[in-house]
């Protein structure tokens, strides 16, 4: 079976056209099949963005696991911060590309598995997490993190109750300041700050 998080799909492409506001803010967005939540903006991106306080948000950030864009397309027009967007999915990629186009948003996209292709450090990484790649992966993932950050760097990112949220905060407190900014309807939107 072929997940969004595979590299690449045999799965027919059918484009549609979605619009989402964020904040106040609207923005269009192509969506596609093997994409995650190929129907549009979903609850935990949304609570994600919607906690976030932009004014913040400076410097160097990345938007780990893109898929077609929504969190560093909206960060990217809410504040003047440099946006690296990577995901393994080259359906996901070219959707972001076109996206950040459709809005207007000055970004760089490119290709990685996990931060195979990361070489910078960032103040900023935020993602909604592909949590059923399991936990081994989705740990990579979220303490691998600490390689691409600047001291007093924040990971910050979604995660629902039923898919372990209290069991990864209890565990990146090893190593991280971790804080809860949201809980919305089983979802936890967590930041994780360097030392």
């Amino acid at each position: 079976m072929s997940y969004y998080f595979d590299k690449e799909t045999d799965i027919v492409s059918k484009e549609i056209t979605t619009r989402a506001e964020i904040n106040g803010k609207l923005y269009t967005f192509k969506t596609d099949n093997n994409v995650f939540s190929k129907r549009g903006l979903d609850f935990g991106t949304r609570t994600l963005l919607e906690s976030i306080d932009v004014k913040n948000i400076t410097g160097y950030v990345l938007d780990f696991g893109c898929g077609y864009g929504p969190i560093g397309i909206y960060i990217a027009s809410n504040t003047n911060s440099v946006i690296d967007m990577v995901d393994i999915n080259e359906r996901a990629l070219n959707l972001a590309k076109g996206n950040a186009r459709i809005n207007k948003v000055n970004v760089n996209i490119f290709e990685s598995n996990i931060y195979s292709n990361v070489t910078k450090k960032y103040d900023y990484i935020i993602t909604n997490p592909p949590i059923r790649v399991g936990k081994k992966i989705l740990y990579e993932i979220l303490i691998g993190a600490l390689d691409h950050l600047k001291v007093n760097g924040h990971l910050i990112f979604v995660i629902n109750k039923d898919q372990g949220a209290k069991s990864t905060v209890k565990d990146l407190e090893k190593y991280y300041n971790v804080k809860i900014l949201e809980k919305n309807k089983g979802f936890f939107v967590i930041d994780c700050q360097t030392y």
